[in-house]
């Protein structure tokens, strides 16, 4: 764990990596949600076709997650990787900036989601060493809300670029640079690598899941059956428009959204520390079956707005809390290497999920692209909820 002087009750290394993503998500949320909206209005793409650019973008480079995560723990190096990964994501800013077909957006989004593929699993590991073990999840709840506060801030500006500039997509996706290239720079300057001890890099074995025990597989499995039915958040997006939400409003939404996930995430990893990760993460798995199936069946634009606050609320309680318990359950020196299996996992799974989502949509009805990610939710809490049996009844028959 990493000694010294704190800032607001966390470590260095957390704070500024919480500070990097907060300047990220500015620059990706001033774009993420135009994307859909722009592949669809502007160059006429189809749902179908919109999904797959997402599947393919998210699952292609997540495959590069795992890999990265091992060569950080293989090298004993986070910050290079991680200032790697975001300096990628800012340069895909000018391809969609330029982009006159779906081809150069799915250019621009593989190389965004390229970067994120090399600096997730180094960047959950800085936050891993960095944290007290009795206060992970507050750690990783609080960059979730580092992460969402930008996302806040990110549609706020698009909101007020999108009048300033009478509704130009492309010069907001320009303005999206500047964060970007401050993200890389906090990196630089404020980020302090951990010396690795000496001999260490010879010691790391090949990259193999055999120091994870079935815990870690079984958890990363239920993730990745989870992230099967959350597709996209492009199809939440589209939904809205085509429930009643006006495109100037839009934004407006997603900014609601990230504001209610910034809120809550604190909150949330401050409550899994005192009462258990795995209630915290039970409770998003239902919260999320529940309103999936209240996307299928919404009527109008009130409804619309009143899942967007529940799925903030979901979001605050799941994402860093999930990583949290990760954290619990592997071992120390595979920490990047566990994150990344974790997160290719479930970039994988984004792949099937948004094209299935997009055909569902196009073939049989938006919503039921909706009820489709209402049901695996829903298996992955059974799962959960099994996982949590088996592992009472292994300690149970452990010898006293």
């Amino acid at each position: 764990m990493e000694q010294g002087k704190k800032i607001f009750g966390f470590s260095k290394n957390v704070f500024y990596t919480g500070l990097v993503s907060f300047f990220m998500d500015i620059s990706s949320e001033m774009i993420y949600p135009l994307m859909p909206l722009f592949l669809a209005n502007v160059l006429g793409v189809n749902k179908s076709m919109i999904g797959a650019i997402e599947g393919v973008a998210e699952a292609t480079a997540s495959i590069l997650k795992v890999f990265s995560g091992w060569l950080s723990d293989r090298l004993g190096k986070r910050k290079t990787l991680m200032a790697i990964g975001y300096g990628i994501s800012t340069l895909s800013r000018p391809v969609v900036a330029l982009a006159g077909s779906w081809q150069q957006v799915f250019a621009s989004r593989f190389i965004d989601r390229l970067g994120k593929g090399v600096r997730t699993a180094p960047r959950d590991a800085i936050i891993a060493e960095a944290a007290e073990k009795t206060h992970l999840a507050r750690a990783f709840s609080f960059h979730r809300s580092m992460d969402t506060a930008g996302a806040v801030v990110g549609p706020a500006i698009t909101l007020g670029l999108l009048g300033l500039y009478n509704n130009d997509y492309r010069k907001i996706f320009w303005f999206s640079i500047i964060p970007g290239i401050l993200a890389v720079a906090t990196i630089i300057i404020f980020i302090k690598e951990k010396k690795a001890a000496e001999g260490d890099k010879a010691e790391r074995p090949k990259l193999t899941l055999k120091h994870f025990d079935w815990k870690v597989k079984f958890f990363i499995f239920i993730a990745a059956l989870f992230a099967l039915g959350n597709s996209s958040d492009a199809f939440l997006i589209l939904r809205a428009e085509q429930v009643g939400v006006s495109t100037a409003m839009i934004p407006a939404v997603y900014l609601t959204f990230n504001l209610i996930y910034s809120i809550s995430a604190i909150p949330a990893g401050i409550a899994a520390d005192k009462f258990g990760k795995k209630r915290l993460i039970l409770i998003g798995f239902i919260l999320f079956a529940l309103l999936y199936y209240g996307f299928a069946i919404a009527r109008n634009s009130i409804d619309i707005w009143l899942l967007f606050v529940a799925y903030g609320i979901f979001m605050g309680l799941t994402e860093g809390i999930q990583k949290a318990f990760l954290a619990t359950i592997i071992p120390p020196d595979f920490k990047a290497t566990a994150f990344g299996v974790y997160a290719t996992a479930i970039g994988i799974a984004t792949l099937p999920a948004s094209v299935i989502a997009g055909v569902l949509w196009d073939k049989i009805s938006p919503s039921a692209t909706f009820y489709f990610g209402s049901i695996t939710a829903a298996l992955s809490a059974i799962l959960f909820v099994l996982m949590i049996i088996i592992e009472k009844g292994c300690v149970a028959k452990q010898p006293v």
